[in-house]
């Protein structure tokens, strides 16, 4: 009988196929993930943006220097002209006196906060009626999904309008206006995601050990069943951000001058884009930047945690 010296060393090819290579052992869904991630061009400069954004937002009014609601420079203001970038004002004053630094940078902290309970408020929404229609299916299912189908035909920025006209011009209006704009989208997607975690083996491994229906759904599918609806969180932010300027800029924002919000800095400059176009361009480029960096962080996550996109 011939025995295998221990000591021999296994070829990479027979250590491949036996799926034992040490880059594959003991790697979880998420680690694998971030792994991939930290691979990705795309994904890097997309957390960058991100993490630019909230750092901006969260130290607003440490680096500020100036208050948002300051308007005392109204003085400098004329009809024909906005004083531009000076020593006391790096990137100049607004149409309304204040200066223009200190409005985006609060305007930074302004859409972030929004951006985030809206989403928040959706997910939490949607989360809720798709979990119910995915784990009880039958008539909840067909009621739930036809509640959702009714939301869905709807734009989502018109049904965003329709909501904040309807409760008022204000910060919080404006929050449940997109938040509940976003509820059908993560219904769907949490109701999809259950419905096929269900026909998963471990499934019917459960269920031929005799584990109950609420065990197998809340301990064993719905935490299978969250990878995607967290990716699609991140996406619906960029989306947040830019109908929170679009809200604002329709008016619908809060009425406050104090408040610094991009999308009311829009509207307070349109009528001086051919004199003073940075007063437009600046906001602008703003919510543009920050929405492509949670668009590709969101796709990059996304691409991360298909099983398909694997490489």
């Amino acid at each position: 009988m011939t025995t295998v010296d221990p000591l021999v060393e296994r070829p990479a090819a027979l250590a491949g196929l036996t799926g034992t290579d040490d880059h594959d052992r003991g790697t979880s869904l998420w680690q694998g993930a971030l792994q991939r991630l930290i691979r990705n061009p795309g994904a890097i400069l997309g957390a960058l943006i991100v993490l630019a954004f909230v750092l901006v937002a969260i130290l607003a009014p440490v680096i500020a220097p100036y208050q948002p609601s300051s308007s005392e420079w109204i003085t400098q203001v004329t009809p024909s002209d906005v004083p531009g970038p000076s020593p006391d004002h790096v990137l100049g004053l607004d149409p309304f006196g204040s200066d223009l630094l200190t409005q985006l940078l609060y305007g930074a902290r302004q859409s972030l906060i929004i951006g985030v309970v809206s989403t928040t408020l959706g997910l939490i929404g949607g989360s809720l009626i798709g979990g119910l229609a995915g784990a009880f299916g039958g008539w909840v299912d067909t009621l739930l999904m036809r509640l959702v189908d009714i939301l869905l035909s709807v734009p989502s920025l018109l049904l965003a309008v329709s909501i904040a006209a309807a409760i008022g011009q204000s910060p919080n209006a404006i929050m449940i206006a997109i938040g509940a704009a976003c509820v059908p989208i993560f219904a769907r997607l949490l109701r999809g995601s259950m419905l096929t975690q269900r026909h998963s083996d471990y499934v019917l491994a459960s269920e031929s050990l005799g584990l109950r229906r609420s065990t197998i759904v809340v301990g064993h599918v719905l935490p299978n069943s969250v990878g995607p609806v967290i990716v699609q969180a991140t996406l619906t932010l960029a989306t947040a951000i830019i109908e929170v300027a679009g809200l604002s800029y329709l008016g619908l924002g809060s009425p406050d001058p104090a408040i610094a919000e991009w999308g009311r800095m829009l509207v307070k400059a349109q009528d001086r884009l051919q004199s003073d176009p940075h007063l437009t361009v600046l906001p602008g480029a703003c919510i543009a930047v920050t929405a492509l960096g949670f668009t590709l962080f969101g796709e990059a996550l996304r691409e991360a945690l298909d099983p398909k996109s694997r490489r």
